[in-house]
């Protein structure tokens, strides 16, 4: 039985300028980015390489509409190396183009034709909440189908994956926020995964003791505090990421896929809305199981009673982003059952993950607990 695999090479430099030098990078290689990063930290080095700029092709998350529309330009362009400098979004779409013989990304998706890697890619996380620098796994929309879909194999994994604090300082702060709430919610929900042992449970503890830390003293000092822990934030969110490629996500992952579909709230923001509500569903069905543990180790670092844990989280979270009820996105109160069927019928890699099984019921009665 595997317990633990990291392909991913991990580098980290100062400034993309350092990377670049490193890196080599050259007129074969492919930059996917975009153009508000691109401007100040790319375009004075005078780059041979190829450029996309993500926000050209369509805006919000990805979608097979916009990763074909760049897949058609990207097929005319020489190139044997994937460079992906940016959010999920950006890194999602990238993983794509790594494989050989693609023309429609659906095809990836369902799994119509090969997967075979054909590219080197190397990733640059820009946000400090995706982890995706290190999973195997892509996700968009597919509007041709009408949901949301998840894609994980190997021959989507970065082979680089480099972090770069300086990236962090221009993004705003709501943004800092869901992305860094997102890799919490990665840690948190991969270390209760019935995948999870003792190799990712470190990554896990290690990526939720530094995020709350910053949550706390954020809370305490204010917004700018940040800026004196990019670093350690990006370092949690990949400690995250190793996590949950290995163990997985459950169902604060698929509730929150039909509300980021539907409704296109951004992936981190609609993972926060369901965190604690399903965590307290797993409290209430298995108190003595691993949650025990999780929960005695997050109160220690919110100096709480563990019995107080998701109380005191919502508190802290809430200083961060406000959590909306359901209904303010559009949600109508009929699709909390839809949805849930949706959940149950779609998204059973993910649900496999959980830490108790969930049913129809139970999963409806969340959304209608938020709606």
């Amino acid at each position: 039985m595997q317990l633990f695999k990291l392909k991913t090479q991990i580098s980290r430099f100062d400034t993309f300028a350092q990377f670049a030098a490193e890196f080599a990078l050259s007129e074969k290689d492919l930059i996917i980015t975009n153009e508000f990063l691109a401007e100040p930290f790319m375009k004075g080095l005078k780059l041979p390489c190829h450029f996309i700029f993500q926000e050209k092709y369509g805006q919000g998350e990805p979608s097979d509409e916009m990763m074909n529309a760049i897949l058609a330009d990207v097929k005319k362009l020489d190139y044997n190396r994937v460079v992906a400098i940016g959010g999920g979004t950006v890194i999602d779409i990238a993983k794509l183009f790594v494989l050989k013989n693609l023309n429609n990304v659906v095809d990836a998706f369902e799994r119509t034709i090969p997967l075979e890697k054909e590219k080197q890619l190397v990733v640059i996380p820009t946000t400090c909440g995706t982890g995706s620098e290190v999973t195997n796994i892509t996700i968009a929309e597919l509007k041709s189908k009408q949901t949301k879909m998840g894609l994980a194999d190997e021959a989507l994994m970065p082979d680089h994956a480099v972090i770069i604090p300086e990236f962090l300082k221009g993004l705003p702060f709501k943004f800092y926020a869901a992305s860094a709430i997102d890799a919490l919610i990665h840690a948190v929900e991969s270390y209760v995964s019935p995948r999870a042992n003792i190799y990712t449970r470190i990554y896990s503890k290690a990526s939720i003791e530094i995020i709350l830390d910053v949550f706390v003293k954020i809370a305490q000092n204010g917004e700018e505090y940040r800026m004196e822990r990019l670093e350690d934030m990006l370092v949690a969110s990949n400690f995250a990421g190793i996590a949950f490629g290995n163990a997985g996500v459950g169902a604060v992952h698929a509730l929150s896929y039909p509300l980021g579909g539907t409704y296109h709230v951004p992936h981190g923001e609609a993972n926060y809305q369901f965190f604690t509500a399903v965590f307290e569903k797993y409290q209430e069905k298995n108190p003595g199981g691993v949650i025990c543990e999780l929960n005695e180790f997050m109160a220690r670092i919110l100096e709480v009673p563990a019995g107080e844990v998701y109380c005191a989280l919502d508190a802290l979270l809430g200083k961060l982003l406000s959590k909306k009820k359901l209904r303010t996105y559009g949600m109508k109160e009929r699709e909390c059952e839809e949805f849930a069927e949706g959940v149950l019928q779609k998204q059973g890699r993910l649900l496999a993950n959980n830490y108790e099984e969930l049913s129809k019921d139970e999963i409806t009665a969340i959304f209608h607990s938020l709606y």
